[in-house]
């Protein structure tokens, strides 16, 4: 039982502050609290899961700036799509179906937790506690602090503008993506980096495709002048 209590309270206060913390808050102006705070538990109880039995095993390695770099390109799509979103009407497009956003929160979530401090934090702690104490207590410490942004971005949701909020939580993709995709990138080969800034100008080029389409159809449905 004390590997249940070291672990949700040490990756708790690693949870403070970190960027996946900050991904939770962006997710919970986007949506349901229920949604995104089961969608949380389940990405942690997946990656945490892996995490304590590495740990426990004390073998294999993990190619971690692979996974960052990778992770980066990951949340660099996430942003443009969180602003395509922004440029959707009211009404929605029935040849379309929606992406469940449960899927979208576990999806986002279990990328911005592979390579993070706290999967590291599991790994370590694992190599020495018990697993499914370490795998518990570490998941519950993560949706614990979690919940206090989730709680944070619900009281934001209901007072700034739509659009502030989407433009806001695109930001928060970009921001972490660059950030893990630099530091990621640092130990590979320069024809990696090449690969990534392709992947981006593409993710750039389509979304500004999508904006002008987007805009056109606007004008050939908007009623004529009189």
């Amino acid at each position: 039982m004390d590997d249940f209590w070291l672990s949700m309270a040490m990756i708790f206060v690693a949870e403070m502050g970190d960027k996946t913390q900050l991904v939770s808050l962006a997710l919970a102006t986007r949506f349901n609290t229920r949604v995104v705070l089961s969608g949380i538990f389940v990405a942690t109880l997946l990656v945490h899961v892996f995490s304590a039995a590495l740990g426990n095993l004390a073998g294999g390695l993990l190619p971690a700036h692979w996974v960052r770099f990778l992770s980066g390109l990951a949340f660099i799509a996430f942003g443009f799509w969180t602003l395509r979103g922004d440029t959707l009407g009211d009404e929605p497009d029935r040849h379309r179906r929606p992406a469940s956003p449960f899927l979208v929160v576990v999806t986002v979530f279990f990328l911005a937790e592979l390579g993070d401090k706290t999967m590291l934090g599991t790994v370590t702690l694992a190599t020495t506690g018990a697993f499914v104490p370490v795998w518990i207590g570490s998941t519950i410490g993560m949706v614990l602090a979690d919940g206090l942004a989730i709680a944070v971005g619900k009281v934001m949701g209901a007072r700034l503008p739509e659009r502030h909020i989407k433009v806001g939580a695109a930001l928060v993709f970009f921001g972490f993506g660059l950030w893990e995709a630099v530091q990621g990138g640092i130990s590979l080969h320069p024809i990696v980096w090449g690969f990534g800034l392709v992947a981006v100008a593409v993710l750039c080029f389509l979304f500004l495709f999508y904006r002008k389409n987007l805009t056109e159809d606007d004008q050939v449905d908007s009623p004529p002048l009189v």
